[in-house]
């Protein structure tokens, strides 16, 4: 068995973009999830749309379609990459005083679209904090992680 190797390395060990360009096309998907965690108060501002700055989740899905799609110009040595869809899910969940965010990207190419989906995820929490730290400043971002890979060679990845 091989040992897994670092790919944006080269054997000198200097920092490279990878070279993709003798992959074959395939269809590729990624999904990412992570949360907002807030006060009860904070989280009934968000459900009733009475945050000063406006409707949260609406914003942080257009934040989240824009980190997507400016991944490569924000994470050192990612592809500048033609998504063909960016789907980004917000929900409030009582339970937890939280708001559960999905994102999931969609391309044919010759690289993965599991930077653009944490990306998605990622900038859309940090828009429903800045929306709303007025009002909490103790809000926690966590559990951003890749949930669901699709496509290329390595083929399928599901989060355990």
């Amino acid at each position: 068995m091989s040992k897994p190797r670092l790919t944006h390395f080269d054997k000198k060990g200097a920092a490279h973009m990878v070279d993709v360009s003798a992959k074959e096309l395939s269809e590729r998907v990624a999904v990412a999830k992570g949360s907002v965690t807030m006060k009860r108060a904070t989280l009934d501002l968000v459900r009733k749309g009475k945050a000063k700055k406006g409707d949260v989740l609406a914003v942080a899905r257009l934040a989240g379609i824009m980190g997507a799609k400016r991944t490569s110009e924000l994470v050192p040595l990612t592809h500048p990459l033609e998504l063909a869809s960016v789907h980004v899910d917000l929900a409030c969940d009582a339970k937890r005083n939280a708001v559960d965010i999905t994102a999931t990207c969609k391309l044919k190419g010759r690289t993965g679209v599991e930077m653009e989906a944490l990306t998605a995820v990622a900038v859309a929490a940090l828009t429903v904090y800045d929306m709303l730290k007025a009002v909490d400043r103790g809000m926690k971002l966590s559990d951003i992680r890749l949930v669901h890979k699709s496509g290329g060679k390595s083929g399928v990845f599901e989060a355990t």
